[in-house]
């Protein structure tokens, strides 16, 4: 998207096995590279009802081996997890709004999802673990 403007960026490295996430921004949209060291499990759900696409569930890998850069556009729930059998894993991300905005004076938009016992996305966090 032409208006898509990252205003800062990050970088993180996860353990093989530790999951991340899911969680969903209201506002905020991600721009991630996975391209390595590491492969990533990426999952992704739309969690948009006003989207035909709502419910939909998507996985892919990402990382040393099928190096991508992936746009999380806001209400859609994401997550990933270091598939790697020993290789610490990074990903780097460029968001389009601060957290907590700017002088951290707003509320942080992020819905933590692994706490709802309901929902599918739990096997994620435990699988293979």
């Amino acid at each position: 998207p032409s208006k898509l403007r990252p205003v800062m960026s990050y970088v993180s490295y996860t353990k093989p096995g530790i999951a991340r996430g899911p969680h969903e921004h209201m506002e905020q949209t991600d721009i991630f590279c996975f391209m390595g060291p590491g492969n990533f499990k990426i999952r992704l759900w739309d969690n948009r009802k006003e989207y035909e696409s709502y419910g939909n569930f998507l996985e892919l890998i990402g990382g040393k081996d099928n190096p991508i850069i992936l746009i999380v556009p806001p209400g859609i729930v994401h997550g990933y997890k270091n598939i790697s059998e020993d290789e610490l894993g990074m990903v780097i991300n460029y968001p389009d709004k601060l957290y907590q905005g700017w002088g951290k004076k707003e509320k942080v938009d992020e819905i933590r999802h692994e706490v709802k016992e309901d929902e599918f996305y739990l096997d994620f966090i435990k699988e293979d673990r």
